[in-house]
């Protein structure tokens, strides 16, 4: 609860940004979460055009087991910020936290697309979107939703989803998916990172190595996910690191590769993120690349 205050307390100084305001004489700090988030719903009175004041004083309110009000800030927040993806996924949740039978209706429905136009491999977009259309009695739906995730989480993850997975196909009448094969890896990758960059590269930044098909669609074809740290690293893609089951990397000729440094922990590029130039390659059993992190994305 002490943190909750101290970050409540600090964030509602960065945003008031007066110095009248910060004059101790003028402002006192708040003694309890509930006082923080008086404070931060007068400063939202007096000035209310501050997504992330209405992002903040909705994880408060929801801290505080205030859900519809919290339902309600988010919805300020977006009203702000409409093309920001985690807010949207956010403020979707808070719908259905808000909802008696705790379903996502179609406000929070659209949001989640609305934040999956902006950014497809949005995780938590994905996951409440599947979780969306199996309450609408779409389980075939939610399968296809989930299935692109598989490729982008870490192997206790990918177990659980699987499971959730197979059991919406089975509610559809499908088939489970089948179990991944042992598969001979057909692009060995090694990353280094370019000295320049040595200096940007965070404690718990994650790097993504990606194939995808050239000019096509931003899906990966293949991807591995894994901590960026001791470089150079090496990595080998195959079959069975197909985020989609419809496509797999041993039925494409050529592919383009890439490596990513991302502080957010997704695959979707950023700006500030690290990342290789895209390098042309083929998979096939040895072959082997090397690519430079050089470069920071805009």
């Amino acid at each position: 609860m002490i943190a909750s205050i101290a970050i409540v307390a600090g964030l509602l100084y960065l945003l008031v940004g007066t110095p009248r305001a910060l004059d101790p004489a003028q402002r006192r700090a708040p003694d309890t979460l509930a006082d923080a988030v008086g404070q931060l719903e007068a400063e939202l009175r007096r000035n209310p055009n501050q997504p992330e004041g209405w992002r903040l004083l909705a994880r408060s309110q929801a801290a505080q087991g205030r859900v519809v009000e919290a339902r309600d800030a988010y919805a300020r927040a977006v009203q702000l910020a409409p093309e920001e993806p985690d807010l949207l996924a956010e403020a979707a949740e808070a719908r259905a936290l808000a909802s008696p039978d705790r379903r996502f209706d179609d406000e929070a429905v659209a949001l989640l697309r609305r934040a999956l136009a902006k950014q497809p491999m949005h995780q938590r977009a994905r996951w409440f979107l599947g979780i969306a259309q199996r309450q609408a009695q779409q389980p075939a739906e939610a399968a296809k939703t989930w299935e692109p995730l598989l490729g982008l989480v870490d192997a206790a993850t990918a177990d659980s989803l699987r499971a959730q997975i197979n059991a919406a196909r089975a509610e559809a009448g499908l088939t489970a998916l089948p179990v991944p094969a042992t598969a001979k890896p057909l692009l060995r990758v090694t990353v280094d990172l370019a000295p320049e960059m040595q200096a940007r590269l965070g404690a718990n930044d994650t790097l993504f190595v990606i194939a995808r098909q050239p000019n096509g669609p931003p899906m990966p074809v293949a991807v591995k996910r894994v901590a960026a740290t001791g470089f150079p690293i090496t990595v080998e893609l195959g079959d069975g690191d197909s985020p989609m089951p419809t496509m797999k990397l041993s039925q494409l000729a050529a592919v383009e590769i890439l490596a990513r440094v991302s502080r957010q922990g997704v695959a979707n590029r950023a700006a500030g993120d690290l990342e290789s130039a895209p390098l042309p390659a083929q998979p096939k059993a040895g072959a082997a690349y090397t690519l430079s992190i050089d470069r920071i994305a805009e």
